[in-house]
């Protein structure tokens, strides 16, 4: 990367759109968090990016490098604001959705709420056709029968097409044909093939992951032609690349094709450059933490590299159940994320007990501190009550705080409610809020089999600074930092990610009777698929690829990654890959099975740009304490009493700075409450690092 490159990104989230300029590989010229416009996305994408040049003194013709990462697509799988679906499944499979696992996720609940899974039995078509799962075919595919079919979508007020044939991952000739011919008789219709969206084995996560991303299609293929379209005329020359959920970028058209892979990218963004810090200050065990104005993310790191899935579930019908929702088989950055953010409403139920979340007020009309017609108390109307926040200071001015009017809002919609002042109310907000957020961390790494406690927290977003200490001490983390920028952190991990593709095929192998031809005769296949689309954004760099197959003892459910071989997979590679298999599964069940066949069931294969590492960070040599802009009384949290604290403006702060808490340090997108017990040092790259202090002596 050029040292003059100059480049951009662009978070749009629930209530903020974060977006950032950036010299050279890490010099951050400028920064801008607007309110998101739901109703045109774009114009508040546009906004900060006209602020970022414009603070920067630079054009948008001047800009090399453009990446953007949305929720648009998991909103509206949450929302449930995409198009009218129907699918085609083989003949005697019409009912996939509705056994779906043959199983309850609550067994025992008698008033359970299915998942919403999309589709209707109604709109759920078949044809016949049938494929083995060797891929030979058994029964050719009915043409004859297509115009009957297509009549019977219409009816049906079909918009959208999810395919799903039987086997189709091991031979997807007839998905295709059918595909190829839906398309030459509607071709308004969007079309999804399970072969190309998830060509994997087991048929109802497949038909899903399908579903779901022809439900999304229209709206973001809309969506990102009309963004193209914005800033093409804004006079934007370069590509404009997507931020995925795997934690890579891929090009408009890929994304237009697979939007299902867009769900979370936002967050993705931000694990990566947890990521970055953790490596940059030598932190092996990491729990990120990203607070935002809707939702928090909490997501482990181990050897700077964030923990994955293929697996996740959308619109849970009982929140933190799993087997609830809509079960999605994608790359993604394992994460938990609950409904807790800046906007989150805090209420008073009829029992007389203080709830929190998980819902929002969002940016539209927002909290009632930013005066959009905000009515309901918020987690910030809390923070502005309880001194965190100084109006003068809140996003370089450009969001006015009516504090008088959060007061009111929590001292009349809380406090009198349990009978308390302002204060207090605000205090009992900020610890139930806290403490969810704290709770999920634990239940996260508890199901990981992780330790929080040896962790190093790194919290960034509009509010994870101004948490971090309250949420660490509740999950008995006792470092924090606090990155640069940390307040638009995601739109900054955006410009460190590598530009990526992720292909997972079913392929059913036997690891003592391997087809060595056909399993590197497809992985040849699916590196050739791969390598198209990441050319396609990064036509030069440098690539590294990264190959596993998923194996298991026969007769298990589930598998275990297991790393391949650089190059041809050859007889003399086996025993070292039931070596590793045995050693991976160990680590999670204690001991090997022997005498157990070992299946193969999917194999993957990623390729991306090779990202440079960070230059280390260190501790420079004492700096002397400038000071404070001002000072500002605030309800300490450890002591839940009034204390008179300094507030600095970090960028004032010089490196190798170390002060003490009760302290507030505030920048241009958010504020670091400094506790009573912790401590403050910056670090020669200009991290803010928090250290508890019984564990500093």
């Amino acid at each position: 990367m050029s040292e003059t490159e100059l480049r951009i990104a662009v978070d749009i989230g629930g209530t903020f759109t974060d977006t950032v300029l950036q010299e050279g590989a890490d010099r951050v010229l400028a920064t801008a968090k607007t309110l998101t416009t739901h109703q045109r996305p774009a114009e508040g994408a546009m906004a900060g990016v006209r602020s970022v040049l414009a603070d920067a003194d630079l054009s948008i013709d001047q800009i090399s490098g453009f990446v953007h990462g949305t929720t648009l697509a998991t909103n509206a799988l949450i929302e449930r604001r995409g198009a009218q679906v129907s699918t085609i499944t083989t003949a005697g499979f019409r009912d996939i959705l509705e056994i779906a696992y043959e199983r309850r996720y609550s067994q025992y609940d008698i008033n359970l709420d299915k998942p919403d899974l999309i589709v209707p039995r109604r709109r759920a078509f078949t044809v016949a056709e049938r494929v083995s799962a060797q891929g030979a075919v058994l029964e050719p595919l009915d043409e004859t029968g297509i115009d009957a079919l297509i009549a019977d979508l219409d009816g049906a007020g079909t918009e959208a097409v999810a395919i799903c044939l039987l086997h189709s991952y091991a031979n997807p000739d007839h998905e295709r044909r059918l595909g190829a011919l839906l398309r030459a008789a509607r071709p308004d219709w969007a079309i999804s093939l399970s072969s190309e969206v998830s060509p994997e084995a087991r048929e109802f996560d497949r038909l899903c992951t399908t579903i779901a991303n022809a439900y999304v299609q229209p709206l973001m293929a809309r969506y990102l032609a009309e963004f193209e379209a914005d800033f093409a005329t804004e006079g934007l020359t370069c590509p404009i690349l997507m931020m995925t959920a795997g934690g890579g970028m891929t090009t408009l058209a890929t994304a237009a094709r697979y939007p299902i892979r867009l769900v979370e990218s936002g967050p993705a963004g931000g694990a990566l450059l947890a990521q970055r810090v953790a490596e940059q200050v030598g932190a092996e065990e990491v729990l990120s933490f990203d607070m935002g104005g809707t939702t928090a993310k909490l997501c482990l790191i181990d050897g700077y590299r964030a923990q994955t899935s293929r697996q996740f579930e959308i619109a849970r019908a009982a929140r933190f159940i799993k087997g609830s929702g809509m079960p999605v088989r994608i790359p993604v950055v394992e994460m938990i994320e609950i409904g807790a953010g800046g906007g989150s409403i805090a209420s008073v139920d009829r029992l007389g007990r203080l709830t929190v979340g998980p819902e929002s007020a969002g940016s539209e009309p927002g909290p009632v501190a930013f005066g959009h017609g905000g009515d309901r108390a918020t987690v910030t109307d809390a923070d502005v009550t309880l001194g965190y926040i100084d109006p003068s200071h809140f996003a370089e001015g450009r969001l006015q705080i009516d504090d008088e009017a959060a007061v009111e809002a929590v001292g009349t919609q809380i406090g009198t409610k349990l009978s308390l002042t302002a204060g207090p109310a605000a205090e009992g907000i900020s610890e139930i809020v806290d403490e969810n957020m704290a709770a999920a961390g634990r239940m996260h790494a508890v199901e990981s089999g992780k330790d929080l406690s040896r962790r190093v927290m790194i919290a960034f977003g509009g509010n994870g600074p101004l948490h971090a200490t309250r949420v660490a001490r509740r999950a008995g983390v006792t470092r924090i930092i606090i990155p640069p920028d940390p307040g638009v952190g995601s739109a900054v991990g955006f410009l460190h990610a590598p530009v990526s593709f992720e292909i997972v095929r079913s392929f059913y192998q036997t690891l003592e009777g391997m087809e060595l031809e056909g399993a590197n005769r497809l992985l040849a296949t699916m590196e050739a698929e791969a390598l198209e689309v990441v050319r396609a954004g990064a036509p030069s760099a440098p690539i590294e690829q990264q190959r596993t197959a998923f194996m298991r003892y026969r007769g298990q459910g589930h598998e275990i990654e297991i790393a391949l071989p650089d190059g041809p997979i050859r007889a003399g590679d086996l025993a070292e890959l039931k070596a590793r298999f045995d050693a991976a599964y160990s680590d999670q069940f204690s001991r090997p099975v022997p005498g157990m066949v070992i299946e193969i069931l999917n194999w993957s294969l990623r390729l991306a740009t090779v990202e440079a590492s960070p230059n280390p960070a260190s501790q420079p040599t004492a700096a002397s304490l400038p000071d404070p802009l001002s000072r500002r009384e605030i309800r300490c949290d450890v002591s839940q009493t009034p204390v008179d604290a300094p507030l600095y403006w970090r960028t004032d702060l010089p490196l190798g700075t170390a002060l003490s808490g009760p302290a507030l340090i505030a920048e241009a997108q958010t504020t670091t409450l400094v506790s009573a017990d912790f401590r403050a040092e910056i670090d020669s790259a200009g991290n803010l690092h928090l250290i508890k202090k019984e564990a500093a002596q």
